[in-house]
């Protein structure tokens, strides 16, 4: 489903309930909790911020799996 056919669904339902001040009143406020999560999500960051970091990362050392070596074994290597 993309995000305009979401978007209509939700206006759908949301018609449904309008006239429900008590309902409407509960959507208000789970909207307003996934509006929060998004701010406080760590991973999500503008397309600049992403390419930056990756820039920052470029900068530092290089590290390779050795014959045998699992991403595991590796990680336990270099921390």
């Amino acid at each position: 489903m993309t995000a305009l056919q979401m978007n209509a669904e939700l206006f759908r339902a949301m018609g449904e309930i309008a006239d429900d001040e008590t309902l409407m009143a509960k959507v208000v406020k789970y909207v307003k909790k996934l509006a929060a999560q998004k701010k406080a999500d760590p991973t999500l960051m503008t397309k600049e911020e992403f390419f930056r970091r990756v820039d920052e990362a470029k900068k530092g050392p290089l590290y390779e799996l050795r014959e045998g070596e699992t991403l595991d074994d590796l990680i336990k290597r270099v921390v």
